[in-house]
């Protein structure tokens, strides 16, 4: 009974570690992004060259995505957590401290890494955690992800309106980032993402060849089908979520001619509504199992992008893109849930795999938006959205718990320790 007691402790401890990393993620991307317009000023950049750089950003954090998956198989998502956050920490202070383009681009490129690598790595504990208390928790952890970059972009609107020197933030922003990650190490699991639920086949095969194999070649005893299929609906998913970012703003602005404060509602709009529906989706995942969350996520979110679309009037457009928030709040977290369970051989690999194509996503949702938009109208352009999520509902089924488990079985995830917090 004792160890029983212990094992729940730690599965408490954990959670709450790996939480404040997802918040401390949030919180320092905030500090980078909070801060364009200053740099943008600074480094006397145009339009083009950043928008350049940020793909450049973008290019890094997926490589280093790749390159984690490999450690965390090696050597497990703790290591790679504490020294992608102590990484991330340090080099959030090069973007604000660039003198010209040059620099801005090496900065952006060592903040893209050290983000893509604690992407993957944090992910990987959270699955981990997730199995320890044999039910849903996924969603939560994005969820503290939001938290902390609303906080972040706060800290960088007071501090900006205070006249506080960038600099000064930033680097009491990087300072907390180590002590806060100082702190949370000892609570994160130890291991890597153990003991899948998946079905025996794919455990079998995993078994069936020896384990030196399996480390040269990381797709053994993976279904690949559905691997492939995981990082499409990631990038469809994602993809829909970049759009929101970049778009919703300006799209009540240019369609119904308001003022830039209306249209920064939308975003706010959005991205509150999916801050508060993440804490609420896990009850949901436990009660009708992963399919249906993203099934039904996404078409809430077409209903929503389709509101916003043919909208009379900004009021209803800001309502929309409020429902689609709450439509896509859940959904990422299924698929990444589904990728970590995928085999016991590579957890690392397909999570980076599938984390990183959600963010090739993210990346490219906004410029087919653009282009779009630019031959025709930012209405159109957003249909673009309406499409990807078409595609996740349809495909939902990806993140079914095993092979071969029934609509029913599905509502109960098994319990590895039934004393764990209900």
């Amino acid at each position: 009974m004792a160890g029983v007691r212990s094992a729940a402790t730690a599965a408490r401890r954990a959670r709450v570690s790996v939480a404040t990393v997802f918040a401390l993620n949030g919180f320092l991307a905030a500090m980078w992004v909070a801060h364009i317009p200053v740099v943008t000023e600074r480094t006397g950049i145009s339009h083009d060259a950043l928008g350049g750089m940020l793909l450049l950003l973008g290019g890094s954090a997926f490589v280093g995505m790749q390159l984690c998956g490999p450690i965390i198989d090696r050597w497990g998502s703790r290591p790679t957590t504490v020294v992608a956050a102590v990484l991330l920490s340090l080099v959030i202070l090069a973007p604000v401290r660039a003198a010209g383009a040059g620099t801005l681009a090496i900065a952006l490129v060592g903040f893209g890494f050290a983000n893509g690598a604690l992407d993957v790595s944090m992910n990987a504990q959270a699955v981990a955690v997730e199995r320890d208390y044999g039910r849903p928790i996924m969603s939560s952890f994005h969820g503290f992800f939001s938290v902390g970059g609303l906080v972040g972009s706060g800290v960088v609107a007071l501090t900006l309106w205070l006249d506080v020197p960038v600099l000064a933030t930033v680097s009491v922003a990087g300072g907390v980032g180590l002590v806060v990650i100082v702190c949370v190490a000892w609570g994160l699991l130890p291991g890597g993402i153990r003991e899948p639920v998946e079905s025996s086949s794919v455990e079998s095969s995993a078994s069936d060849a020896p384990r030196q194999a399996a480390s040269h070649r990381w797709w053994h005893g993976i279904d690949r089908r559905r691997l492939v299929l995981l990082a499409a609906v990631a990038f469809a998913l994602m993809l829909a979520e970049g759009t929101a970012y970049d778009w919703s703003a300006l799209h009540i602005v240019e369609t119904f001619g308001s003022p830039e404060s209306v249209g920064a509602i939308a975003f706010g709009a959005f991205s509150a509504a999916m801050t508060v529906a993440r804490f609420g989706i896990d009850p949901v995942a436990a009660a009708m199992g992963p399919v249906a969350v993203v099934r039904y996520g996404a078409l809430i979110g077409i209903v929503g992008m389709t509101l916003a679309v043919v909208a009379p009037a900004a009021w209803v457009a800001i309502v929309g893109w409020t429902v689609f928030g709450i439509g896509l709040a859940g959904l990422i977290p299924q698929i990444f849930t589904a990728a970590g369970n995928l085999t016991t051989e590579s957890s690392g690999r397909s999570i980076s795999l599938v984390v990183g194509c959600g963010y090739l996503g993210m990346l490219a949702g906004p410029a087919v938006v653009g282009f779009i938009s630019n031959r025709s109208t930012l209405a159109i352009g957003l249909v673009v959205a309406i499409g990807a999520l078409v595609f996740a509902a349809a495909a939902a089924g990806v993140v079914r718990r095993g092979d071969d488990v029934t609509a029913d079985e599905q509502r109960t995830v098994p319990r590895r320790r039934d004393t764990l917090e209900r």
